[in-house]
């Protein structure tokens, strides 16, 4: 349906009106509940790691599980229209249609989403979930796949054209600043090294007005596709927008794809830029660089 459509429809969730980008700390809610990565270890860590910043004040929605009785999805109600930013951490079933059309409205007029990780895997066949996210794992007769060749120009096939989403092995490798004037990538080395995760390759989806930020090699040494894959982008979406970071893997206990300081780096920047426009927080000095991986230090 197209967001007319949806517009045009009764919105069975009452949404306040968006908080003003004041002075002050930024609103975060990180929707979790189903995943089929560890959002258990996921959610903490990231919420930690905002609230470490000072700049976040940090709530989280948790979904019912997975097979739960229509009673409990009848409860489970989101504010999103209290928060600046809304960050997904659910890959799991379908929302109950209030809480997709609540959702949409609320990045529609203004709000700021940042999809991360397999949360770009989730509602396969939910039409506005791809407009706003660009690219998702989908498999290749989805839609268009993009990616950049070896000059860095880049490069649409159409649906069945090459794979479908996929990842090789879990590695290190290097991330590749596409676009370092923006807000977000600013002031980043333009090569850094990523810690041990899923490289995403072959990601699929209409990607309307995509702005790729960053970029990985997805070396075939590691079962990957030859190719300079999309690692971090943004979308427009009405008034508001829509970030992407495929990093962050976490398989069981061990997180050291989001426990990269390059990671946690994208990830504040990324909420307070959808938030307000604009980025305050500094990369850190014990950024990633060109050749070494720089975890968050263990407390």
């Amino acid at each position: 349906m197209s967001i007319s459509g949806w517009m045009g429809l009764a919105v069975a969730v009452s949404l306040a009106v968006l908080p003003a980008r004041a002075a002050g700390k930024v609103k975060v809610l990180i929707v979790d509940g189903q995943n089929n990565h560890n959002y258990r270890a996921m959610t903490p860590f990231m919420k930690a790691q905002l609230e470490k910043t000072g700049r976040f004040a940090v709530d989280v929605s948790t979904s019912p599980p997975q097979k739960s009785p229509s009673s409990s999805w009848d409860s489970w109600r989101p504010a999103f229209g209290q928060y600046d930013v809304v960050m997904s951490n659910y890959n799991g079933e379908p929302w109950p249609e209030p809480v997709q059309k609540a959702f949409l409205k609320y990045v529609w007029e203004g709000g700021g989403a940042v999809i991360v990780h397999a949360a770009n895997n989730a509602f396969p066949g939910w039409t506005e979930y791809d407009r706003m996210i660009g690219l998702g794992w989908r498999p290749a007769q989805y839609s268009d796949r993009v990616f950049l060749d070896d000059e860095g120009r880049l490069v649409r096939l159409p649906p069945g054209r090459d794979v479908g989403a996929g990842h090789g092995a879990q590695h290190e490798f290097q991330i590749r600043v596409r676009m370092p004037g923006h807000p977000v990538t600013k002031d980043m080395p333009l090569k850094w090294m990523h810690a041990k995760d899923e490289l995403y390759h072959g990601q699929r989806g209409p990607a309307e007005s995509f702005n790729l930020l960053a970029t990985a090699y997805s070396d075939p040494k590691a079962g990957g596709t030859g190719k300079h894959e999309p690692m971090a982008w943004w979308v427009p979406y009405g008034k508001g927008k829509v970030f992407t970071t495929v990093m962050g893997h976490v398989s069981g206990e061990s997180i050291p794809g989001i426990e990269c300081v390059g990671f946690v780096t994208v990830m504040n920047r990324a909420c307070e830029w959808v938030a307000t426009g604009a980025v305050t927080i500094p990369v850190p000095a014990d950024f990633p660089t060109e050749t070494e991986v720089r975890l968050v230090p263990k407390r």
